[in-house]
């Protein structure tokens, strides 16, 4: 995954900046290269153009002494880089020569190393070229390796001084210069340790050494290297929309940050877990969370984003074959499963997942964890979120208070301050910068997207009985299949199963996703378990520090959204027991003077977003 870090060219407002200062872990300060005006910049509205840095140089490889004093050396130089050359005098660089005890020449070959590349790894020392080539004979340098591995990596662990008698006596015997005992010293040094344990005593004891204890994660020591996912029924029921009656129980799919605990994204479904909810997950982990934020009313960050180098699942056979499996391989995501049967793999997720069930059962609604616990609890008749409002309400959770408060696996540090602390660096922490801006949002998300398959025919599409049209679809009218004149074409189109008011048309010749909406724009935005769960009815019918006051305000935030959703749902129930009341007394008049009704009451209009007909 690209990185933005200190001296990164960026795009923003169609023209380049360097990036100088990340203050915050969602804004960055640049600098104009010509004007030299400097702005601070939401990373959103930032474009990739590519790193001036090192290419050669992994800042998370980097000792932090090494990189302690590039960074101080950096700090020094950047108000002489600030002036630029014309401005900058004599005395102001034997002001910083001073400072650090060197020359005025040293300071000006410091200036001359960062002034095109505004970079902290630009002042590392050069990497020689010669570095680990062996500058001894070769004929010797291959007994070494030769006596290494069959003399000294052997079972019955011979030491180094016996190591080197061995390959000074063939040297002798072939009349080269031996090497000296110091020289096989460092050779040895250099071979890995867990190498060296396998090989003279087991793989066994090698494992137990070098792999991580219990409860942490393998090579998950810096945010987006390992992202886990995983899927859990909801302890509550949740009600439709429109009549706000109980549905049942919804998933949750969570996608987070095994080196920080940061939730990355989740998604919530009526639908089982499968590709679809994980590929939904995974883009919203992957894209910013603004628009998001925004559409939700949350007035707090939650700044993580980016591509993650891999994923653990429980079940990552579900990724083969697929257009997840297509969208992970487009954007380099590594998919793997979690092993069975090594508790360094575990734990994460589910320890997760019982946090958050443990706030969820203080719901109205809840089916607590099992029946022993709900006892007599009516679950349903107290139901009274939506699938929207426990996403509100899981979202205010997450961000106001899960990510706010101290977490004991990660030292006793909050998520959020412990992700601050890598990308924006500190005394003990080398920055990894920010994730590279996605360059196409809209592309990615619907990359993750579930896709149909549909002819299109001069109405324009239909799925599970509703139309939909824009012009773009005009030119493909009655197109045929060209490997088969006698079928019609299909065409890909990808579904939000959130709002199904808009198909995603897939241009085969353009590769760009265009919008088709509604055939009838009347007709009201809703998900696809609403239209499911109204398609029944009418079935049935008719056949480190902690923010104390964000965690209270937030904790506070989510007891409102319940209480307005109760109030609501009391309310459409009482109009809905009235409606009911009408009907029925309607109808005995109606039986009595034995009149027939010649059309449905106007209630039933409203409850159906397309015509009964058409349904049916």
């Amino acid at each position: 995954m690209a990185l933005l870090s200190l001296g990164s060219v960026v795009i923003w407002n169609d023209e380049s900046w360097l990036l100088l200062d990340i203050p915050e872990a969602n804004r960055v300060l640049l600098k104009h290269p010509e004007t030299g005006r400097a702005e601070l910049v939401d990373v959103s509205e930032l474009k990739l153009t590519s790193s001036t840095g090192r290419k050669d140089v992994a800042l998370v490889s980097i000792p932090k002494e090494t990189w302690k004093k590039a960074k101080e050396q950096f700090i020094l130089l950047r108000p002489l880089l600030r002036k630029g050359k014309r401005e900058r005098t004599y005395e102001d660089v034997d002001a910083v020569a001073k400072q650090v005890g060197k020359s005025r020449i040293t300071i000006y070959r410091w200036l001359n190393k960062i002034e095109d590349d505004t970079t902290v790894t630009s002042l590392l020392r050069a990497k020689r070229n010669d570095l680990g080539t062996p500058r001894i004979n070769a004929e010797v340098d291959n007994i070494i390796t030769d006596k290494i591995n069959k003399f000294y990596l052997v079972k019955e662990r011979p030491s180094v001084t016996e190591l080197w008698e061995q390959i000074n006596i063939e040297c002798r015997d072939k009349n080269l210069k031996p090497p000296a005992k110091a020289t096989v010293h460092r050779r040895v040094n250099r071979i890995q340790d867990r190498l060296v344990i396998a090989k003279r005593y087991s793989h066994k004891k090698a494992r137990e050494t070098f792999e991580p204890l219990h409860g942490s994660f393998p090579n998950a020591d810096v945010p987006f290297a390992v992202y886990q996912i995983d899927h859990t029924p909801i302890d509550v029921i949740l009600v439709d929309d429109i009549n706000r009656q109980p549905i049942g129980r919804a998933f949750l799919t969570i996608v987070t940050d095994t080196c920080t605990r940061m939730l990355a994204g989740f998604y919530v479904s009526f639908d089982p877990p499968g590709g679809l909810s994980t590929g939904l997950a995974l883009s919203h982990a992957i894209l910013p969370k603004k628009v998001w934020l925004a559409k939700h009313n949350i007035d707090t960050e939650w700044p993580i984003y980016g591509i993650p180098h891999k994923i653990f699942a429980d079940n990552a056979a579900e990724f083969r074959g697929t257009m997840l499996e297509r969208a992970c391989h487009e954007y380099g995501i590594i998919m793997e499963n979690r092993p069975k049967g090594l508790p360094n793999y575990g734990g994460h997720v589910e320890r997760l997942f019982r946090t958050f069930m443990n706030r969820v059962q203080s719901l109205q609604g809840t089916t607590f964890s099992n029946t022993k616990e709900r006892g007599e609890y009516n679950s349903e008749k107290k139901s009274v979120l939506t699938l929207n409002e426990f996403e509100h309400w899981f979202g205010v959770f997450v961000t106001k208070v899960y990510h706010q408060r101290k977490h004991r696996g990660i030292g006793h540090i909050p998520p959020i301050k412990l992700f601050e602390r890598f990308v924006l660096g500190d005394d003990e922490t080398i920055s990894i910068g920010l994730p590279a801006p996605i360059q196409d949002e809209k592309k990615l998300r619907l990359d993750f997207m579930p896709f149909i398959e549909r002819t299109i025919q001069e109405y324009g599409v239909l799925v599970n009985g509703i139309h939909y049209y824009a012009d773009v679809l005009r030119p493909w009218i009655h197109a045929r299949d060209m490997s088969n004149v006698k079928l019609k074409r299909k065409f890909i189109f990808a579904r939000d199963p959130r709002d199904i008011s808009v198909l995603y048309f897939l241009d085969p010749d353009t590769h760009l996703y265009h919008d088709v909406p509604y055939g009838n724009t009347f007709h009201p935005p809703m998900s696809q378990w609403e239209m499911a769960a109204i398609t029944k009815k009418l079935k049935e019918r008719h056949g480190v520090e902690v923010n104390e006051d964000l965690i209270f305000e937030g904790l506070k935030e989510m007891r409102k959204i319940e209480e307005n959703a109760a109030e609501r749902t009391k309310v459409a129930r009482r109009t809905m027991q009235r409606r009911k009341n009408w009907n029925t007394a309607t109808n005995k008049e109606q039986v009595k003077e034995k009149v027939i009704p010649s059309r449905q009451p106007n209630w039933l209009a409203e409850l159906v977003p397309f015509d009964v007909e058409e349904a049916e």
